[in-house]
């Protein structure tokens, strides 16, 4: 494991964009073709509550679909109403000479595309795509072979990932790191690289634990780092820690569920304690970045969240009581958000 947190002079941007935006071209698809998103927005200028109920959508999914198409430059928000671009209005308008609809719309019965339609309207996840089960992604984790197999891919991106936490963040004042829903415990593993003296565990949920344990023994760190397992929406937080690091776990839950999460981590964290959340996250004005918004298509159609944007994490985060929040860019668009109990 020696050397993991270095980060490598080449750039992943061109394989984690090809992974994170594989379902942003049939959002995109099912707005046009089956919506009609940009004909009747046209006449229609409206906030996103009015969107919701123009085109009888859940707001969650809407958020995502609005942020993606302010980051292709088709929409415009002005005084909380969305407007179409000089773009979508030329190209995707039967009103224009120019109208490309047809041309979009002859994918229309992608499989995808019809399955994006019905996260639109219904606001839950479809089935994994990548699971032969045809389950939700949840229900999904509860298999053992399943897990393991989601936990290793998470796993190969915190390798990478892990090594702009390390730059972004001075733990040297920490001793010990919860990492909540820690999956594979790639993080802890990386940061201890630096950090020898601190103590560190993985919470998460079985069978997730069980991967976990056998992740840090092929790491050789598992006489450093703790495996707890429990459930972090109903089981309290195993207290004493003074560092509570959670990555790239509120993109996967609606608001309710962060609130919930957050909410565990400030009543268990020690006073005086740091909250790091690491993620994607979309900028204050939910126009970008673009790699971002399409990765939240990704969240919005697999499970039952999205990238939040950095506003929506610092409110979430005041709301809960922490304090002096604060951000920073880690590697490829991630971000870090801390607070202090």
């Amino acid at each position: 494991m020696k050397g993991l947190f270095r980060i490598p002079t080449a750039s992943p941007a061109r394989v984690f964009t090809l992974r994170e935006s594989v379902f942003a071209a049939d959002l995109f698809i099912a707005a046009v073709s089956h919506l009609d998103f940009f004909n009747r927005l046209d006449k229609n200028p409206s906030d996103i509550d009015g969107i919701c109920a123009l085109f009888r959508i859940k707001k969650r999914p809407a958020d995502v679909m609005l942020t993606l198409f302010k980051a292709y430059q088709l929409i415009a928000e002005k005084n909380r109403k969305y407007y179409l671009t000089d773009v979508s209005r030329t190209y995707l308008t039967a009103r224009s000479h120019f109208d490309l609809s047809s041309y979009v719309s002859s994918l229309k019965d992608r499989p995808i595309s019809n399955d994006m339609c019905q996260v639109l309207r219904e606001g839950k996840p479809a089935n994994w795509a990548a699971a032969k089960t045809g389950k939700e992604w949840v229900a999904a984790m509860e298999d053992d072979s399943f897990a393991a197999s989601f936990t290793a891919g998470m796993n190969s991106r915190g390798a990478y990932l892990a090594g702009g936490l390390l730059q972004a963040m001075d733990l040297s004042g920490c001793r010990r790191l919860l990492d909540i829903g820690g999956a594979s415990g790639i993080y802890p593993a990386v940061l201890m690289q630096k950090y020898p003296g601190m103590r560190a565990a993985v919470f998460d949920k079985p069978p997730v634990d069980k991967v976990a344990v056998y992740s840090l023994k092929k790491l050789g760190v598992a006489n450093k780092i703790e495996v707890v397992a429990g459930d972090m929406f109903k089981d309290d937080l195993p207290g004493g820690y003074d560092v509570h690091l959670i990555s790239h776990v509120l993109h996967d839950w609606d608001e309710k569920e962060v609130w919930t999460i957050l909410m565990n981590s400030y009543k268990n964290l020690a006073p005086g304690g740091t909250v790091i959340i690491h993620d994607a996250h979309i900028n204050r004005r939910k126009t970008g970045p673009l790699s971002i918004a399409e990765y939240s298509v990704l969240l919005m159609f697999l499970s039952e969240g999205k990238c939040y944007s950095l506003k929506e994490m610092e409110d979430a985060l005041k709301k809960t009581g922490f304090k002096n929040i604060a951000c920073r860019p880690t590697v490829y668009n991630r971000s870090i958000i801390t607070g202090t109990k």
